[in-house]
This record gives structure tokens, C-alpha cells and sequence, in this order.
């Protein structure tokens, strides 16, 4: 029997001395458990994603430093750890040497480093720009021996591939596939994933441990969802979704398909995964949990509409960081609705956070009365209008100023996609928690919140939504539905279909043209927008990158 230990961690990246120390806690707790190879995610030592960090030399040197100082205190137990090798080739014509870096696995027990393995495969798509920084492994092949049987070791996206290392290691001998990961989440993904690493495990004829990171990274957010998969690709453990977990697995290595959880050393068996919408609202919860709390801030300050999205974004502070470090402000004008302060009351009662009324009017009629010369001869519009919205947004980071709590914007992914929204106005905010999320999704996950308890208050789901900056105003009458304006969203920024292409899915053309001018129009607003946890396959951001000076029109 191979007995596989996982520690599915939630790491900081550029905190080597702090990732140095979860990883020895983990050997430790490896040892006690007499396991004989212990899995640890991908640079695990740097954190994941170091992204130009890898550009200073004296952060590679510490990471080097560091992964010397697990090996020193390495005991029987096989770790496998990432980081991020340096190699150095010699030219035989001169003296130079020239030095590049790899994203790496050691192999360390004992005291020594038994192997290092450097990812062949690197992503180099939506969020992944691997190949900026890494040269690519070119031992695929290679396995290491333990006293049970050889094992296989490869570094996440290695394994997507039919033909990857894995696939070569099973052939060269390795009794047990072992794949370390920084994977990160996106809606419907670890359906995908399990479905891969079951095929791979068949492929291969011998089970498939796969160990992933845990824990929100700026825009990205890692699911953990480590998973065991026996030879005939049955999945035989599973760990916690978007929680950190140590657990052991052993693996009958031999010909017989015998592989099971250890009972008395697992943290959990087998666990069911989260249902859709949970697995968003997750997802969210701990994004903005892990920007807060690793951003060194103690509390987050919310402008409260008594609309669903600043009481979905309310909802979702709660969860992640509790209601005494929830600082809902009310900013009514002449154009806000009764229900606007009432209901965003009564939200913060059912939440338990503090909650305070800033009436706007007075300062925006200094403002109107400031700007009358200049404005003299033209009609009351928008520019009116945002002048509300950005006299909010300076109340509320003048509060994060004087109290050091972080401002986090509630737009949501539609409002962002068509530029309904003000810039340095309510998008202004240090993080957005609702940036990839679509109206839509926003009604969902209010439901899904709602499931057991009314947290938010039904007058806020029901309401029409309005943006209240003039009499009367409705969404509907800038926007199409927001039902029709996801859907072509959803194809035109994630899919990067063409109007045509929409066009023949059965939407109107001249709704498809409308909505596809008002993104293009609007990228200058979404470059100065604050991050925001991605939960699909395309967010903006990372994932999206287009000109804002851009002359094509499709």
C-alpha cells in the first residue's frame, strides 16, 4: 500500500517566510500520519500566481533559499513541493552563463532532493501567461522511485493533455500518477476537471492523485476540490470545496484495483460538490474574504441603493469577513426613493451590520450651484446625473480614509460590459466582488442566499431596478432586459462570437448592434475599473484584453 498525504492550502503569493511555514506544518503533520509521499501545490513556496515577482532575481534566489531550508528539515516522508527552479547553462565558447527559470516540483526527503521535475506544458491563455516567465520541462518521461512502487509527478496543466508527461510516465513504469495544481475556479470547471482526471487514470491503468491550491489570488479564486481516482478512473476521494484540508489516501499499487480513503486519517471522505449557484456564491465569499484580509484590512465599507446589488455585495462582505466588519452608508438625494433607504435598512438589520444615513442633496446643490456659470444654456442630463454617483463615491472613500476600511464597488458584469455605470463614481471602490457576475446570476444568487433564511429583503428582489439619478428612472429605459442583454453578453465578451453569429442564435439584430457598440465604446471604463473575483470562463480583465484605441468594427 502507497500511503498519499494532501495538503490543500491556502498560500500567499511573494510570503515565502509564511508559505515556508504552512509547508513545514503540513511535513510535520505528513510524518505523524507515516505517510510516504506528501503532495503540496504548485509553488506552493512562491504562491500562485507570482506573475512578475519571477523578474526580480532576489525572489527567486529566496524561493531557492527556501526550498533548501525544507529539504534540511525533510524526514521519511516524500514531499513533493513547488517552486520555482533556476537553470543555469554554460556556454562553451565563452565564460557567460545564461539563467532561466522553471516552474518546478522537488522531490526532498531525508535530507536530500531526490528529483525536480519542470512542467512541460505551459498555459498560455485567459488568465495563464506562463510562457512570459517559464522555459518548458523536457524530461517528460522521468519517474522516482519510493519503496512501494515509482511514481509519476507533473504540474497541472500536464495533465490536460491525452498525451501529456502522465500519460508517458504510466508507460515508463509509475505505479500512481501524482499532479500538483494552482487551478483556478470558473463556473461549471470542476464538472470538466473530474471528468479529465477520471479519463487520464483510465488511460493510464494506475489511480490519479491530483492536489490543487485553495484560497482567493486578486481576481482569481482557487476551488481546492483535490481528488483521488482509482485505475478504473471510480473517483475515491474528494476534498473540500474552496476549504483547506489534509487528508490521506492509500492506494493498493499493485494489479488488484483495491484503493480507498484511510478512515481513521482522513479529514472527510468522498464529498458531495456544491451545487451551481453555491459553488458562484462560494467563490465569491472567498475572493473577496482573501483580497480583504491579505490586503492587511480589517473592514469593508459598502454604498448601500436598496437595490440587489449593493445588498448582493452586503450579503456576500457578511459571509466572508462577519457583520462587525460591515459598514453599510445610505446616500439618498432628492431622486431616491423612500424604499431606497428603508430597504437598505432593513437589510442591515437582518445582516447585523452598522448601518448610517449621509443625505447627499445639500452637497450635490452646492455643486449645481458651483457649476451654474459653467453650465449655463444647457439642459439638466447625465452630467447632472453621475455628478450624484461620484459625490458617493468620494463619501465613501473618504470613510475608508479616515477609518482604513476598503471600499468595494457593487456594479455587476452587465453594467460593466455596456459602460452603465460612472466612472469614478460607483465603480470606484478597491475591489468589485460582482465584476464577473451578470445581472441575472446577481437574482440567482440572491435566491440561493435566501434558501433557508430571508437575508435580503424581498422589496429588494422585486423592485424594478433603477439607478434613481432622475425622476423616474428605470434600467429598462437605457438597457434592453436584462434576460436578452446577459444572453448577448454572454456570447459577444465570453464567446467572441460575431453580430452575425449571435444574430442567427435567434436574437434582433438591431438590439445585438446596440448592445456590441455599447461594449466596444467602453473598454476606457473597465481598464480603470477596480478587480473582481472571476467566476467564468472570460472575465474582464485578465482574461479580456482588448485595445481601447481600436478602430475595427465587426
Amino acid at each position: 500500500m502507497l500511503r498519499v498525504a494532501g495538503a490543500q492550502l491556502n498560500l500567499r503569493v511573494g510570503d515565502i517566510d509564511g508559505n515556508v511555514n504552512r509547508i513545514r506544518e503540513a511535513m510535520s503533520w505528513a510524518e505523524s500520519q507515516r505517510a510516504d509521499v506528501l503532495l503540496l501545490p504548485e509553488l506552493a513556496i512562491t504562491g500562485y500566481p507570482p506573475e512578475d515577482l519571477l523578474l526580480r532575481p532576489g525572489f527567486v534566489a529566496r524561493n531557492l533559499e527556501a526550498l533548501e531550508e525544507l529539504v534540511a528539515v525533510s524526514g521519511t516522508v516524500a514531499t513533493v513541493v513547488g517552486f520555482v527552479d533556476r537553470i543555469v547553462s554554460s556556454d562553451q565558447s565563452d565564460d557567460s552563463v545564461e539563467r532561466t527559470i522553471a516552474n518546478a516540483a522537488a522531490i526532498i526527503s531525508n535530507g536530500q532532493t531526490i528529483g525536480v521535475y519542470h512542467k512541460v506544458l505551459l498555459p498560455n491563455y485567459g488568465v495563464f501567461d506562463e510562457a512570459r516567465y517559464f522555459v518548458p520541462g523536457m524530461d517528460s518521461e522521468h519517474t522516482w522511485p519510493l519503496p512501494v512502487c515509482q511514481i509519476g509527478v507533473s504540474i497541472c496543466e500536464d495533465i490536460w493533455s491525452a498525451e501529456g508527461p502522465p500519460a508517458k510516465q504510466a508507460k515508463a513504469g509509475a505505479g500512481v500518477l501524482l499532479n500538483i495544481n494552482g487551478s483556478p475556479f470558473h463556473a461549471g470547471k470542476g464538472v470538466a476537471r473530474a471528468a479529465l482526471l477520471s479519463a487520464a487514470a483510465v488511460r493510464a491503468g494506475v489511480p490519479v492523485v491530483y492536489l490543487n491550491l485553495v484560497g482567493g489570488q486578486d481576481e482569481l479564486v482557487f476551488d481546492g476540490d483535490s481528488m483521488a481516482f482509482d485505475r478504473n478512473g471510480q473517483l475515491v476521494h474528494r476534498a473540500t470545496q474552496f476549504e483547506e484540508e489534509l487528508f490521506v489516501v492509500e492506494l493498493n499499487v499493485a494489479e488488484s484495483d483495491s484503493l480507498s480513503v484511510s478512515k481513521e486519517l482522513s479529514a472527510r471522505e468522498a464529498t458531495h460538490r456544491l451545487d451551481p449557484i453555491g459553488e458562484i456564491y462560494t467563490a465569491l465569499v472567498i475572493g473577496l474574504r482573501d483580497y480583504v484580509e491579505k490586503n492587511g484590512f480589517n473592514q469593508v465599507v459598502i454604498g448601500l441603493s436598496g437595490g440587489i446589488d449593493s445588498a448582493m455585495t452586503c450579503a456576500l462582505a457578511v459571509d466572508a469577513l462577519g457583520p462587525d466588519a460591515v459598514w453599510g452608508i445610505a446616500m439618498p438625494s432628492r431622486y431616491s426613493s423612500s424604499g431606497s433607504v428603508d430597504d437598505s435598512s432593513d437589510l442591515a438589520n437582518r445582516l447585523g451590520i452598522r448601518f448610517d444615513v449621509i443625505a447627499i442633496d445639500s452637497i450635490f446643490s452646492e455643486y449645481l450651484t458651483g457649476l451654474a456659470p459653467a453650465f449655463a444654456g444647457t439642459d439638466p442630463g447625465i452630467a447632472e446625473e453621475n455628478l450624484q454617483t461620484r459625490i458617493r463615491s468620494a463619501i465613501l472613500m473618504a470613510l475608508s480614509n479616515r477609518y482604513g476600511g476598503l471600499v468595494v464597488a457593487t456594479g455587476n458584469k452587465s453594467e460593466m460590459a455596456v459602460g452603465y455605470a460612472t466612472i469614478y463614481g460607483d465603480m470606484a471602490g478597491g475591489y468589485a466582488v460582482l465584476k464577473d457576475v451578470y445581472k441575472t446570476l446577481v437574482y440567482a444568487l440572491a435566491e440561493w442566499r435566501n434558501r433557508d433564511t430571508e437575508v435580503i429583503p424581498r422589496a429588494i428582489i422585486e423592485k424594478e431596478p433603477s439607478a434613481e439619478l432622475r425622476p423616474d428612472q428605470r434600467d429598462s429605459d437605457s438597457l434592453p432586459p436584462y434576460g436578452l442583454l446577459d444572453e448577448v453578453l454572454e456570447r459577444y465578451v465570453e464567446r467572441d462570437m460575431s453580430v452575425d453569429a449571435i444574430v442567427a442564435d435567434g436574437y434582433p439584430k438591431d438590439v445585438v448592434l446596440r448592445v456590441v457598440r455599447m461594449v466596444d465604446r467602453n473598454e476606457y471604463k473597465r481598464r480603470q475599473a477596480a478587480p473582481g473575483v472571476r467566476i467564468s470562463r472570460k472575465g474582464f480583465g485578465k482574461d479580456r484584453r482588448l485595445p481601447i484605441t481600436n478602430g475595427f468594427s465587426d
